[in-house]
């Protein structure tokens, strides 16, 4: 079985790695980058959810064999209370799709600040905590909770989500 995942980000690669391995033994990785067709800083679910899907419509164009092609999109979106943090995880394959958000959290009002003004998140956090290229590290979850969840486990529970089409056939 052969995955392709639209990004060469490690975090990324990681994750849906761990996520396939959950239901399915061995498998060939392999990481194409490709455009989103989206803002680099997302900044609405919807948009999110489109550079997710654009990932894997590039993904197929680009590397044609492959059993499955997987999106992750990280984006923010504005809520009552503050700016929130998420990713969209698509997957192609088997005549399927699958979809799902992972968990959201809120940013802190410096971060949140510096995103609405412009600047990439992970860029944001890298300003903010003094860190360098932190969204190929433990992305803002992992800063914001002391590493208990990192980027790597925040995504992978979506790929996970988003494999539910693949493994409940009969329902889907």
């Amino acid at each position: 079985m052969k995955i392709v995942v639209a990004s060469e980000n490690p975090v990324k690669l990681k994750a849906v790695e761990s996520g396939f391995k959950t239901f399915f033994g061995d498998a060939e990785f392999e990481s194409v980058q490709v455009e989103s067709g989206v803002s680099d800083q997302p900044l609405t679910d919807k948009e999110t959810l489109v550079g997710a899907r654009n990932r894997v419509a590039e993904a197929r164009k680009t590397i044609r064999d492959a059993d499955f092609w997987v999106g992750i999109e990280g984006g923010v979106q504005a809520e009552e209370n503050g700016l929130a943090a998420f990713a969209w995880i698509v997957i192609n394959g088997a005549g399927k799709n699958g979809e799902a958000r992972t968990a959201a959290f809120m940013l802190p009002q410096k971060v949140a600040h510096l995103v609405a003004g412009g600047v990439e998140l992970g860029v944001a956090n890298d300003m903010v905590f003094h860190e360098s290229n932190s969204k190929q590290k433990s992305g803002a979850v992992g800063l914001l909770t002391h590493n208990q969840i990192d980027r790597t486990e925040l995504y992978r529970q979506g790929v996970i989500l988003a494999l539910i089409p693949f493994v409940n056939s009969g329902l889907y």
